[in-house]
């Protein structure tokens, strides 16, 4: 592993990165004035835990399922992984990259049982190499697309049933694409290495394929720039989709005309291999109608091809737009992070807040093209006045480059785990080595000295429908609610499929909250309104926290019904 640089140099960088970031003019947000600029803090919050130093594989790929789940696999032409199949499964043929012509009886992904902290190996039986996937309706996760026999190919998993493909069921190669869970159930299935198309999950005995033109417009000759579109489905139900520099808004289910947005200033490509990051921001039930989008890093236009041809490393860039795309007329407001950062993993937490960790700050995604690794993590707190946004966060001692993810788990933990820049699986004698270690990150509110006003819930619905009356009770340690009922609130998460700095499918949603009542001493039940809509909140499984004077609680699984469904 390289060595980490001496921390009074990070904190020089980061001081005098701050200093510049306090001190720039905001491009796209002409109300803001000068002097209202505020310089973000440094307080170095939060902890680091490692969970396993091996895990077996290297999670290019990770998704939290229900009942506490982690799933977390690679790809299957890089040769053995670290763990080996049990005993029933049977091995893998010879493949061609890596495998040297011997049988694989290693596994190629690992389920993590978050109670237990054990591992558990599945077989693969075909390849999903920088592959897409979404939780669907029922808690069975779809994962699409692949490399070479795996690039037409869904496959369902859930712990149960173990990996099962539904061979041919693509209509095209799928590979670099995004799924999103749309508000009927379906997953839409987008772009992929030459495809501007989309199609859906399920879909009628004959797959059909929607063009999708704006994959085309926005794909640079020498390096693309627009793999892993961001997808962010909209509490009107329609979708917005970016891809390079450039945002649109369309209707998936009329193939309705796109509705263009303004580029974003500067010009920097933020997708894949420039690899930024993005989120939907948490929706409130406040403005029901109002959402926003954050995109945050990336790297300079021309990066990719410096860094691949002639090993030249730009530095990542450091700025984050911030856009309502349901506005009539929307804007980016742009700002900037303490750090530049490239192959960053945006995760949103359940206070509201969003961690940026993983990634490097010079270079591209894409093999052996990043340097410089971000050590440090920073949250970004929506609220907060611009120039004050940014906190930077205790330093992770793991470099994590390309190949890297990072999700919200149960316990409102980040887990952090990846990074292969590297055709096989290498250990020695290059700079950043293959890392099959999982850490989790704890956010500042996971502070022990948090814990007498920090809650424990006690009772939630197994499962509702969307309006519906709900009770959420939970414990305050300290006895006293603090601040009063307004201090309470329900944060709905849906987990992330976390690959390649994108985390698909990820939204918080908060729920209107009525009456706060004391039950006993310490024990309180607080009403609550189960998301309005399927736009707002898909049908399927979601993580409700209760935040206590934002501090959260470890989470219970609850699933949202679909519209019509039975009780």
């Amino acid at each position: 592993m390289p060595k980490a640089a001496p921390f009074l140099s990070i904190l020089l960088l980061i001081t005098t990165c701050i200093a510049h970031a306090a001190g720039d003019a905001v491009a796209g947000d002409p109300w803001q004035d000068p002097e209202e600029v505020q310089q973000p803090a440094v307080i170095f919050a939060g902890e680091w835990q490692l969970l396993h130093q091996n895990t077996g594989v290297s999670a290019m790929h990770m998704q939290l399922l229900p009942g506490d789940f982690v799933l977390m696999f690679d790809r299957t032409d890089s040769g053995p992984s670290n763990i080996s199949l049990d005993a029933l499964s049977p091995c893998a043929a010879p493949t061609a990259a890596g495998g040297g012509g011997a049988v694989d009886c290693t596994a190629h992904s690992v389920l993590l049982d978050l109670r237990s902290n054990t591992l558990r190996p599945y077989p693969l039986a075909t390849n999903p190499w920088c592959s897409s996937a979404a939780l669907l309706p029922n808690g069975t996760l779809l994962q699409t697309g692949g490399f070479s026999k795996g690039d037409r190919i869904a496959r369902l998993f859930s712990p149960s049933t173990g990996w099962v493909d539904l061979p041919s069921f693509l209509a095209v190669r799928r590979w670099y694409a995004t799924d999103i869970l749309l508000a009927d159930g379906r997953v839409l299935i987008l772009g992929g290495r030459r495809q501007f198309n989309f199609e859906f999950f399920p879909h009628d005995d004959v797959p059909q394929l929607t063009l999708f033109p704006f994959l085309d417009e926005t794909t640079d000759m020498d390096a693309e720039n627009n793999l892993y579109p961001f997808l962010h489905l909209l509490p009107d139900g329609t979708v917005f989709a970016f891809a390079n520099d450039r945002a649109v808004v369309f209707d998936p289910y009329n193939r309705a005309p796109l509705r263009h947005l303004p580029a974003i200033p500067g010009g920097v490509p933020r997708n894949y291999p420039s690899s930024g990051s993005s989120v939907l921001l948490p929706l409130r039930p406040e403005s029901p109608t109002h959402a926003e989008v954050l995109v945050c890093g990336g790297a300079p236009r021309g990066g990719y091809r410096l860094a691949l041809r002639n090993g030249t490393f730009v530095p990542a860039d450091r700025t984050c737009g911030r856009i309502a795309p349901t506005d009539a007329n929307p804007v980016w407001a742009m700002e900037e992070m303490p750090l530049p950062r490239v192959m960053g993993d945006m995760v949103l937490l359940p206070t509201g807040d969003v961690l940026i960790v993983n990634g490097a700050a010079a270079g591209t995604a894409g093999w052996e093209l990043g340097r410089e690794p971000v050590m440090y993590p920073v949250l970004y707190k929506q609220d907060m006045q611009l120039g004050a946004r940014f906190e930077v966060l205790a330093a992770s001692t793991i470099p994590r480059m390309y190949h890297s993810s990072a999700t919200l788990d149960t316990y409102g933990r980040v887990l952090v785990g990846g990074s292969n820049p590297h055709v096989g699986y290498v250990f020695t004698n290059v700079t950043y080595p293959t890392d099959l270690s999982l850490e989790a990150f704890l956010p500042p509110y996971l502070d022990a000295r948090l814990d007498g006003v920090r809650p424990r819930l006690v009772a939630a619905p197994a499962e509702v429908g969307y309006g519906e009356a709900a009770a959420v009770r939970f414990e305050v340690p300290g006895g006293a609610v603090s601040g009063g009922p307004e201090e309470v609130r329900v944060a709905v998460v849906a987990p992330a499929f976390a690959t390649h700095s994108f985390g698909m499918n990820q939204r918080v949603v908060s729920l209107a909250v009525g009456t706060v009542a004391q039950l006993d001493a310490g024990l309180y039940e607080a009403q609550v309104a189960a998301p309005p809509s399927p736009s707002v909140a898909p049908p399927g499984y979601y993580l409700w926290f209760v935040v206590h004077a934002g501090v959260p609680s470890s989470a219970t699984w609850v699933r949202v019904r679909p519209l019509g469904a039975a009780k």
